[in-house]
């Protein structure tokens, strides 16, 4: 069964609102606004708002080094976020983390990880907590199929399958770790199947389909609530920029590859099926654009308008033992 009315516009909402955010950091990386390494979302935007569509705030999820959109879906503050891309103290991270490690624990989002794989034993712990909790909480890790040949990928699944954790493994298959194509570095092309060694379920939907990824991901989290165990879900989806933001780093992906998955659109997608079913018109699809585009200019402003970390704050939160 398919979301509601309302449902799918919300979920629209929340792919814009990953797509806008990231083209205007893009735009502010090449003025020289956004500082440090800069891991862009377009194009897969349907991963992230699919899977978190399904979680509540308590639910706890892990990301890795491309994850603006994981933590706009799981309902962070685009204001903060901006402003920690920015590197300024109003940040999530007090601008000392940057990009790759923004992180809400208040929403659940225990962080992003510029360290391939390094996220999936985090969510592990994560589940693990849940399960001692005994609070029906799910943990959710996200990860790129360069991380399912990472060492930690395969212990993450064994552990969470011998101790039949509340977690769902969902692999963003964008066909591309860093510049290597997964069809010369994995003997096993359909990651999903991967899952079967550790007894777990494996499946495998369209990334770039908000519905179909929403309604995978619902009966994979409500199985884990209900303690069926973990499970690993393959999202088949591209990325449209390349690694990272770069002037000089060059993308050797083919141009034509490029354009052919951009027919494939998962906002444009959403939007065409919002008109067909006449849940929205043109005109109210432009006022949606332009709120968030509103609220992406406010973001900005915001972290235009912060001051940068002191010297001396790179004192504060460091602990040790």
């Amino acid at each position: 069964m398919g979301p509601d009315t309302n449902e799918l516009i919300n979920l629209y909402r929340t792919m814009l609102t990953i797509r806008r955010f990231e083209e205007r950091v893009s735009a502010e990386y090449a003025k020289g606004n956004a500082l440090g390494y800069v891991h862009l979302y377009i194009g897969e935007e349907a991963v992230a708002t699919g899977v978190c569509n399904n979680l509540r705030i308590d639910d706890r999820i892990v990301s890795h080094h491309r994850g603006h959109g994981h933590s706009i879906a799981k309902g962070a503050d685009i204001k903060r976020m901006m402003a920690e891309v920015f590197g300024k103290k109003t940040g999530y991270c007090k601008g000392k983390g940057g990009s790759m490690h923004i992180a809400d624990f208040g929403i659940g989002m225990l962080g992003a990880n510029g360290i391939v794989g390094a996220g999936l034993p985090i969510a592990v712990g994560a589940a693990l907590a849940a399960q001692l909790e005994k609070k029906d909480k799910i943990a959710a890790v996200f990860f790129g199929d360069g991380a399912s040949q990472e060492g930690e990928f395969h212990e993450s699944l064994s552990l969470a399958s011998v101790w039949h954790l509340p977690m769902l493994f969902v692999c963003e298959n964008n066909l591309y770790a860093a510049g290597t194509p997964a069809r010369f570095a994995l003997p096993l092309q359909d990651i999903y199947k991967k899952a079967e060694g550790y007894n777990m379920l494996g499946v495998v939907v369209d990334g770039n389909d908000v519905v179909a990824v929403n309604e995978a991901a619902g009966e994979l989290v409500t199985r884990a609530r209900e303690g069926g165990g973990p499970a690993l879900l393959e999202c088949k989806t591209y990325r449209w920029h390349e690694h990272f933001e770069s002037t000089t780093f060059p993308d050797m992906r083919p141009k034509e590859e490029l354009e052919s998955w951009k027919k494939k659109c998962p906002v444009a997608r959403t939007a065409k099926q919002l008109l067909e079913e006449g849940i929205l018109t043109e005109q109210e699809l432009t006022d949606i654009d332009s709120e968030i585009l509103k609220k992406i200019d406010e973001a900005v402003k915001f972290a235009e308008e912060s001051p940068f970390p002191d010297p001396e704050d790179a004192l504060e939160d460091v602990y040790s033992d």
